[in-house]
C-alpha cells in the first residue's frame, strides 16, 4: 500500500495541477494508494506568495489581504470535509481553479457556489465553518506540517509500505510528478534510488516517521 499526503496552498495555481495528476494515479495505478491533501499556511508560504505576486512590502493591506483569503480557503476546505472527502476536493479544486486559474477574486458567494455544486448542505458547511472544531483541525494540520518541517507548498510525503520502509520520504517543492511517481515504485531500481539520495549522510535526511501522519 501506498500513502501520499499533499500540503497545499488552498488558492493555488501549481498545486492544482499536483492534485489533479495524484487523483489520475490514484485512477490508473493497479496499486492500492491513499491520499490527502493538506492546508498549509504560514508567514514562510505567504511571504513566498508576496514575492511571488510582487505585493509591495509595505502594502500591509494585500499583504492582510492575502493571508485573510487562503486562511478561509483552508477553513472552507475543512469544513466541507466533514461532509465527506469527494465533496471537500470538489470545493479545493474547484477554488484554486476559480482563483489560480479564471482569475476570479476568493468571496463567499463563490464558496457557497461550490458548495452546492458538490451536493453539500449549505446549511451544514455554514454551521461547520464557524466551528471550534473546524479551527482546531486546521491547526492540527499545521502543527503536523512544522513537526515535520514542511514550510512550501506544494510539498509532498509518500510512503510506500511495498518497499519495507518504515518512514516517509519527504519532497519538497513538488511541482512535477517526477519524484512521487518514483517513489510509488517498489523495483530494485527504486530502492538503490532511494538509498542514495536519502540516505547517504551527504544528503539532509527528508525522513517522516509514519506517527506524525494519519488518514482520516
Amino acid at each position: 500500500m501506498i500513502e501520499i499526503y499533499l500540503f497545499v496552498n488552498p488558492l493555488g495555481g501549481i498545486c492544482l495541477n499536483i492534485e489533479k495528476d495524484i487523483l489520475k494515479l490514484v485512477e490508473t495505478e493497479n496499486k492500492k494508494i491513499q491520499f490527502r491533501f493538506i492546508p498549509l499556511v504560514n508567514m514562510r508560504t505567504i511571504n513566498h506568495l508576496i514575492k511571488l505576486f510582487d505585493i509591495p512590502t509595505h502594502d500591509i493591506e494585500k499583504r492582510n489581504q492575502l493571508f485573510e483569503d487562503i486562511y478561509s480557503a483552508a477553513l472552507d476546505y475543512k469544513a466541507a470535509q466533514l461532509q465527506g472527502k469527494k465533496k471537500g476536493r470538489h470545493l479545493l479544486l474547484g477554488l484554486q481553479q476559480a482563483v489560480a486559474v479564471d482569475n476570479l477574486p476568493y468571496t463567499t458567494e463563490l464558496v457557497e457556489k461550490l458548495v452546492v455544486e458538490a451536493g453539500g448542505d449549505l446549511d451544514m458547511f455554514k454551521a461547520d465553518r464557524e466551528s471550534d472544531f473546524v479551527k482546531e483541525s486546521f491547526k492540527t494540520d499545521q502543527q503536523i506540517a512544522r513537526e515535520m518541517g514542511i514550510t512550501k507548498h506544494p510539498s509532498a510525503v509518500v510512503f510506500n509500505y511495498a518497499c519495507d520502509r518504515d518512514f516517509g520520504v519527504l519532497v519538497e517543492d513538488c511541482e512535477s510528478m517526477d519524484e512521487i511517481k518514483r517513489l510509488c515504485e517498489s523495483s530494485e531500481e527504486t530502492l538503490q534510488y532511494l538509498h542514495e539520495k536519502f540516505e547517504l549522510s551527504h544528503y539532509d535526511e527528508p525522513r517522516v516517521p509514519h506517527g506524525h501522519l494519519h488518514l482520516l
